[in-house]
């Protein structure tokens, strides 16, 4: 059964902080280089014992839960199953994930671990023994914290033998798309014909059409994210119609919602690019990976680029993130698939028209889908340039490198108490900084504590006038870092 609200076990933690206390601390950071570490970010880091942030509700409430509609999944495949080896397997699988949900709700000290053979248990095992000997779930940085419960996670299923690759979040993520008929069909309606400017149109013209085009879908990418499963998990369709709406006056009305909003300057660097190479960094599965197809689907068509490379997880990540599988699903149903019963034949027509111009530009090699076991580590990207540099190096060679979602805006700025008006090239550190840095561009739909990039006062005004603004999906940024992508990379 699902878990209820949980009370935990808290133990010895460190004393109460409140918000006010954050930000007077935050006036002494940020740290050094030197003195940054995971546990020690360049300002204070948000932990799960911090009650009056968004890391105590998910630790609390949402994690538990989440793991607990994970554990009735797996029951409702073992009532599927009649192979009696496989079945037990899957217990195993089940009691893993018991004892993981006992050590998240008891509140149990972070463990390594336990080698799968998967190329990312030195990753973890290393950052684990350097800075998490000792911590717990509700005291260690909740970016790692929460993170790490994921591959725990992952483990329950690594460790057997007939159901490694299982996902228990899948049946979500696909029912969630299905539900989404009608945003996908408005969007098809509108790019499934080849794309070509109209008759007649000088160059200036033929640009300025671009930076329109492009802006809506740049938009459209932005509030995609809104149906995120790990937050949204109980949405009506009725909701989900409304987060996902893509009409050009839905648009209008929530660009003023863009609080840190560079989408002119990327519209002015974007458009002016030929050839080019832009490298999407995912987010979640789903309607929002196809709103990410619809936009590359229009670059590369629009001449703007000749070739998108897509970076997902390798293993199934805060419930919607996109893997391979989900990749290959969106793209096959798309082609082949009957989710929408009440689709009319044209509407289906016009579907699989992308769908089969998308399948055939990962044909070509115009569209390449990359999995690095980094993505799915507890570091955060200030560390990409020292525990990832083939990563780091691949993605220098890109002329523009888009961050989707809120997870990977936490992983760019370490999730920390950074002042709202910082710098996001300030904040996001060795992305911006470190020599070959690729330009940076972090499309956010805002749902967790730090936010950056602001107008000066904006985020004050709103802590003042709008309880709960940073964790309602209601505002969102579009930050651009210039990076230093003409320079030498340099590895120490």
């Amino acid at each position: 059964m699902p878990a209820a609200k949980v009370m935990l076990n808290l133990g010895a933690l460190p004393p109460k902080q409140n918000a006010t206390d954050m930000k007077k601390d935050g006036q002494n950071y940020p740290r050094t280089p030197s003195r940054t570490n995971p546990n020690a970010p360049p300002w204070p880091a948000y932990r799960g014992y911090h009650e009056y942030s968004f890391a105590h509700a998910t630790m609390s409430v949402r994690l538990p839960t989440i793991l607990g509609k994970g554990i009735a999944d797996v029951h409702q495949t073992l009532n599927q199953e009649s192979d009696e080896e496989r079945i037990t397997d899957l217990v195993a699988c089940i009691h893993r994930m018991e004892d993981l949900m006992d050590d998240l709700t008891e509140n149990s000290k972070l463990r390594p671990i336990i080698d799968d053979g998967a190329g990312d248990i030195p990753l973890w095992n290393k950052e684990i023994a350097k800075y998490f000997q000792g911590k717990d779930f509700m005291n260690a940085p909740w970016l790692f914290a929460e993170a790490y419960k994921y591959r725990r996670l992952r483990e329950c299923f690594s460790l057997s033998k007939h159901w490694v690759e299982y996902d228990v979040f899948f049946r979500q993520k696909c029912d969630t798309f299905s539900r989404s008929a009608t945003a996908v069909f408005e969007l098809a309606s509108r790019f499934a014909q080849p794309f070509k400017h109209a008759d007649g149109l000088n160059d200036d013209e033929k640009l300025a059409a671009n930076k329109l085009i492009f802006r809506e879908l740049t938009q459209v990418c932005l509030w995609g994210n809104s149906t995120d499963l790990s937050l949204l998990i109980d949405m009506s369709e009725e909701d989900i119609k409304k987060l996902q709406s893509t009409g050009g006056e839905h648009l209008a009305a929530t660009e003023k919602n863009i609080l840190g909003n560079h989408l002119e300057n990327l519209t002015n660097y974007v458009t002016s690019m030929k050839g080019g190479r832009i490298d999407f960094v995912l987010d979640n599965a789903g309607f929002e990976l196809y709103c990410d197809f619809v936009y590359a689907d229009w670059l590369i068509q629009s001449g703007i680029c000749d070739q998108i490379v897509f970076h997902g997880k390798r293993l199934p990540w805060f419930v919607s993130d996109v893997t391979r599988k989900d990749w290959d699903w969106l793209l096959n149903s798309c082609v082949y698939g009957y989710l929408f019963s009440e689709a009319s034949e044209a509407d289906m027509d016009q579907l699989r028209l992308m769908g089969r111009r998308w399948k055939q530009y990962e044909k070509e090699g115009k569209w390449r889908y990359e999995q690095h076991p980094f993505w799915c580590t507890g570091y955060t990207f200030w560390d990409l340039h020292s525990e990832a540099p083939d990563v780091f190096l691949d993605l220098h060679k890109s002329d523009l490198v888009i961050f989707k979602g809120d997870l990977n805006h936490r992983k760019l700025t370490y999730d920390c108490h950074v002042p709202y008006a910082t710098s996001f090239a300030e904040a996001i550190g060795p992305m911006a900084s470190q020599p070959g840095a690729p330009r940076v561009c972090s499309l956010r739909t805002i749902k967790s504590d730090v936010v950056c990039g602001l107008p000066k006062d904006v985020g004050e005004k709103l802590d003042e006038e709008e309880a709960g603004w940073k964790i309602s999906g209601k505002y969102a940024v579009i930050l651009l870092s210039e990076g230093r992508p003409d320079e030498k990379v340099v590895f120490q």
